[in-house]
């Protein structure tokens, strides 16, 4: 009997899709993406939450274009993440062969799934990835959020936050030369230290389900393999 596969969830950013400090899409990002999903695609069932800050960052809206806290700018936030989405669907598809679905919480029938939990499981356990859009379909929540809350609906024990840093720093290691790397560090130390690189809320819903959290540098190649096989890299709160 052939084993059962682990089931993670990877959350990566916008920019993941545009290249680091660009907007918009760009095909070497989406290159690179492929072939780290396609390292593990045989490995684990893989769920994917996608954001969408290289199209529109709600929080940015909110302070510099409508000057106050709209739902709205959450809302055209989400709709980037399903953009964001299909582009990834379709990249990994036509170029890689691999089987994806887009499921979003924001329902847009013309082009993708509504996400439904046992939906969603059903496709993983065929094989297929699926691509999460739509945030979780509120406002005021992000998509470190919605990070944890797919990853206990799809039963994943871990889920992993790629970034452009190698992992958890006490200080902006980008702003601050001496900032200290954390390898390891429990829920409560997290949220005490104000830590800022994974959302709150996220860690919050993490410890209530008991889900790990590994942060890494998304942006060197191997990584996701790493730190799925090796585990001896970026960082991890539990």
């Amino acid at each position: 009997m052939a084993q059962e596969k682990e089931t993670v969830l990877l959350k990566i950013s916008g920019e993941s899709l545009s290249g680091e400090g660009n907007h918009g899409l760009s095909r070497s990002p989406l290159e690179f993406i492929g072939e780290e999903v396609v390292s593990v695609s045989h490995t684990h069932q893989l769920a994917i939450v996608v954001g969408g800050g290289n199209i529109i960052r709600g929080a940015k809206l909110k302070q510099e274009i409508f000057r106050k806290d709209v739902v709205s700018a959450d809302y055209m936030g989400m709709l980037s993440t399903i953009i964001n989405a299909l582009a990834l669907q379709t990249f990994l598809e036509n170029e890689y062969g691999l089987d994806t679905r887009v499921m979003s919480a924001l329902e847009a029938h013309q082009v993708c799934e509504p996400y439904i939990v046992r939906k969603a499981l059903g496709h993983l356990s065929k094989g297929r990835i699926v691509i999460c859009a739509g945030g979780i379909g509120t406002p005021n929540f992000s998509t470190d959020t919605t990070m944890i809350i797919r990853a206990h609906e799809a039963g994943a024990r871990i889920a992993l936050k790629g970034t452009k840093v190698d992992g958890i720093y006490d200080r902006d290691p980008k702003k601050e030369a001496d900032a200290k790397f954390v390898q390891e560090i429990a829920y409560l130390d997290y949220l005490n230290k104000k830590l800022g690189i994974v959302d709150a809320t996220a860690v919050t819903q993490a410890m209530n389900h008991g889900i790990e959290i590994k942060v890494f540098n998304f942006f060197v190649r191997g990584n996701l393999r790493r730190v799925l096989v090796e585990k001896n890299i970026g960082s991890v709160i539990r």
